[in-house]
């Protein structure tokens, strides 16, 4: 536990901007779903010439600095999402928090706008990894936020399966891997560094990796750590730690097929069109029917109750009529996922995965196919 300083007075001046924007940014990590107070509350930290901010909900923490004019020396705990709401009104560019430890509450004050907030007791507040103490190395920014993007989104949303909640990284010299599956799906970039990075393998929660990229698109450089059985990303002024996921990541590579029947070349973007129309229709377990003959693919959404949607566009398909079905939202994900004009679809009949993948060959995508009725 952090070791409380609450019987010194604190005093702290800084800009409405510079309050508003670091809270936005730890505040993405304060626990709205726990019965644990302390864990939806933000931490300040004054010192110096810098007020220090953080916010944890025991998987994810976020922590940010910003300037400001501080008198004294202390920590305290504040209701993380009422704090946030108040200083995002706050009528005036300077902003004074005063904490006054013998009532157990912050004054704050901008312009003629003035709050009282009961504090929370920081010495419950959790322990977070020493970022300090932590050997971090350069990462190639947007190659790893490139990775996230078209990965992220196929890992799991079941917690009652936790390795799979998460994405396979791995750094290996001048490349990286990331590879993440709901049992479904499977979502595998590899994807080349402009500069060696040390070897580094771990599970880490998707939702980290999402934040971490939402964050990395106004950062100029990102850094990673690894402490213990936590993974740390610096952004900066702004640290991203996340607890690694134990466990045994399922062995992708024995979940891809070696052969296929059909391998055809799409136009991504003609084909992402017609599905999202198509899926409009689709409803719960409804599958989308994808038929292939002679020359052409007709995307049929049929549901009960609703109605009926054909769609037709040439295709080079040759051979035997195939009929296929699939989760309408995964087949559209994996169609987003696939970047370039063209899609290459990997087909090997009705029961079998198909996979997507795009011209370069470090993107793949496979989708399990759904029993169509009848």
């Amino acid at each position: 536990m952090i070791e409380s300083e609450l019987r010194v007075g604190l005093r702290v001046a800084c800009s409405k901007g510079d309050l508003v924007q670091g809270l936005s940014v730890v505040g993405r990590a304060v626990s709205s779903r726990t019965a644990i107070q302390i864990l939806s509350g933000i931490l300040l930290e004054a010192s110096g010439e810098e007020l220090r901010l953080a916010a944890t909900d025991m998987e994810l923490s976020l922590r940010a600095t910003l300037p400001a004019r501080v008198e004294g020396r202390g920590t305290v705990v504040l209701p993380g999402r009422t704090l946030l709401e108040i200083a995002r009104l706050l009528p005036a560019e300077e902003v004074t928090l005063e904490h006054r430890p013998s009532e157990a509450v912050v004054r704050l004050t901008s312009g003629s706008a003035a709050y009282t907030l009961y504090t929370y007791n920081a010495e419950d507040f959790p322990r977070l990894p020493d970022v300090t103490a932590t050997e971090t190395f350069a990462v190639e920014r947007r190659a790893l936020l490139e990775t996230i993007g078209r990965v992220a989104r196929a890992a799991s949303r079941d917690e009652a399966r936790p390795v799979l909640t998460g994405v396979l990284v791995q750094f290996a010299g001048e490349r990286l891997v990331m590879a993440a599956t709901d049992s479904y799906r499977l979502a595998v970039k590899e994807t080349p560094l402009a500069a060696p990075a040390p070897e580094l393998e771990a599970i880490v929660p998707s939702r980290a990796l999402q934040e971490l990229a939402r964050l990395g698109a106004a950062a100029d450089e990102i850094a990673v750590g690894v402490q213990e059985n936590q993974v740390l990303f610096s952004l900066g002024e702004t640290w991203l730690t996340t607890r690694r996921i134990d466990g045994q990541f399922p062995n992708y590579r024995q979940l891809l097929p070696e052969s296929f029947e059909h391998e055809l070349t799409l136009p991504r973007l003609e084909l992402l069109d017609v599905v999202r129309r198509a899926a409009v229709l689709i409803q719960r377990a409804t599958p989308l029917q994808l038929r292939f003959s002679e020359g052409e693919l007709t995307v049929v959404a049929r549901t009960q109750e609703v109605g009926e949607s054909t769609e037709s566009l040439p295709v080079p398909y040759t051979g035997e009529p195939l009929e296929i079905g699939f989760n309408a939202e995964f087949l559209r994900e994996g169609l987003e996922s696939v970047e370039g004009d063209d899609v290459r679809v990997k087909l090997i009949s009705p029961l079998r995965p198909a996979v997507l993948a795009d011209e370069d060959g470090d993107f793949t995508y496979l989708v399990m196919p759904i029993r169509l009725p009848g």
